[in-house]
């Protein structure tokens, strides 16, 4: 089975608000540079984006380490996701899950692969992780209007 490293990474300028989302994925000495833009969203909504589109960039089943700042998406992956389904989608607090058709993208691609969750500290030098906000953060630009964050 490959060995696959993906990072990733989401930005939002307003949340909600216009956002991007980078990925990197790493095979080997190759390197794949992914991202994408959303004119109305969220900064969660863009850090699942990133992943889902990394992973979905796979086409065979493959060993991925995802590295991600986002401590929403590690935790839900390690520790709560198991019990939002179990729960129907609701959380401890008793309230419906949020972004939960990302959530089920996720699960559906996390079946097709073995996937290990990693999270990593934003803007602290991770060569990758920086790639990726800044990628994020260019399509923002790229695509907004007067063309700054």
């Amino acid at each position: 089975m490959k060995k696959v490293k993906l990072y990733t990474d989401g930005a939002c300028s307003g949340n909600p608000g216009q956002g991007g989302w980078g990925a990197v994925i790493i095979y080997k000495d190759s390197i794949r540079k992914i991202s994408g833009y959303s004119p109305e969203t969220t900064n969660n909504i863009m850090e699942l984006t990133a992943v889902i589109e990394g992973i979905g960039m796979l086409k065979e089943r493959c060993e991925i380490d995802v590295y991600t700042d986002s401590k929403y998406i590690v935790d839900a992956v390690n520790e709560w996701l198991a019990n939002w389904i179990r729960n129907g989608w609701i959380t401890s607090a008793k309230k419906p899950v949020k972004n939960v058709s990302y959530w089920k993208s996720i699960i559906e691609l996390s079946e097709k692969h073995n996937i290990k969750w990693h999270w990593v500290k934003g803007h602290d030098g991770n060569t990758y992780n920086e790639e990726c906000d800044r990628m994020a953060r260019e399509e923002i630009v790229r695509n907004r209007k007067g063309g700054s964050l």
